[in-house]
């Protein structure tokens, strides 16, 4: 959540841009209680909701504060939408006058979670505006991935919290580095790792990032195994063609920045792994990838 929010007559008029074909954006605008979301955020929303409106799902927001944002979503995905809150202050129970199911529970608790799924059941759509914690994101995503229906999605927001100290981040603990596992995760299904796949690689199809939003594709029927397939016999040669052309071009890059070498005195180790062709390969790619990184900085 922003720490100071403008309000919708303050946007500049770049805001006013990004924001002037959303849909939910008006939506947002016009809802009768409080809310509080990001600019960035509704561009967002309109492209990975949008196959969802009008059709008989289960959306579950964690965070929902006064209900805003809850009439948000009603409005936006329709009456067949079945909307669902989760909110850790216990005031949130009076918007069940509104037409909302609300739960109240800490959503870093896995007891929590085991309860809601087994009086909610599986859902379609889970939204985090939770808590920005590691723990409760993290939390949130683990105890609710299978109850995720096929085509379904977990949207997770603020996780700029990954990078912001008052949440002790950057850390190995924080949400974003949760999420290198689950990419990790994914690549265990092709078979070039030989590595068990768990649940993340059974049921997480596709992770896409956004700013300040992670978004988690759930469809198992494509979460297969998958190994090479050729459609010619004669990948050997081409394969060794390949490796000697890279090798030779390597070589030529090598002889070439041999002053760039000498400035960090690793030429005589240089010349070493000269004599072995994987090593010359390593050290080409390494000496490629630092100059990217230090673009980064």
């Amino acid at each position: 959540m922003p720490l100071k929010s403008k309000k919708i007559n303050e946007l500049d008029n770049k805001s006013k841009k990004i924001n002037s074909d959303s849909n939910i954006f008006k939506i947002y605008s016009e809802v009768e209680k409080f809310t509080t979301k990001w600019e960035s955020y509704f561009n967002v929303y309109d492209k990975i909701f949008e196959s969802y409106k009008g059709k008989k799902i289960t959306f579950v927001e964690v965070g929902v504060s006064t209900g805003g944002s809850l009439q948000m979503w009603r409005k936006y995905f329709g009456e067949n939408a079945r909307i669902i809150g989760v909110e850790l202050n216990p005031e949130a129970k009076k918007l069940e006058d509104n037409g909302f199911e609300i739960f109240i529970g800490n959503q870093s608790d896995p007891g929590f979670w085991k309860t809601f799924y087994e009086a909610v059941g599986n859902i379609d759509i889970l939204l985090d505006d939770g808590g920005h914690k590691n723990i409760q994101q993290i939390s949130t995503v683990h105890n609710s991935l299978p109850f995720i229906n096929n085509n379904g999605l977990i949207v997770v927001e603020d996780t700029h919290a990954s990078y912001l100290s008052e949440f002790k981040n950057p850390s190995y603990f924080s949400f974003i580095n949760y999420c290198n596992k689950i990419i990790e995760s994914i690549h265990r299904r092709c078979t070039a790792i030989n590595k068990k796949t768990n649940i993340y690689s059974d049921k997480i199809f596709s992770v896409n990032f956004y700013e300040s939003i992670t978004v988690l594709n759930i469809d198992e029927e494509r979460c297969f195994s998958s190994s090479p397939l050729m459609n010619k016999d004669d990948w050997g040669a081409a394969t060794e063609q390949r490796d000697n052309e890279y090798f030779n071009k390597i070589k030529k890059y090598i002889e070439e920045n041999l002053s760039f070498f000498e400035k960090f005195k690793i030429l005589k180790k240089i010349k070493r792994k000269l004599l072995y062709k994987n090593s010359m390969f390593n050290l080409f790619e390494k000496f490629k990838i630092y100059k990217i990184y230090k673009e980064l900085d």
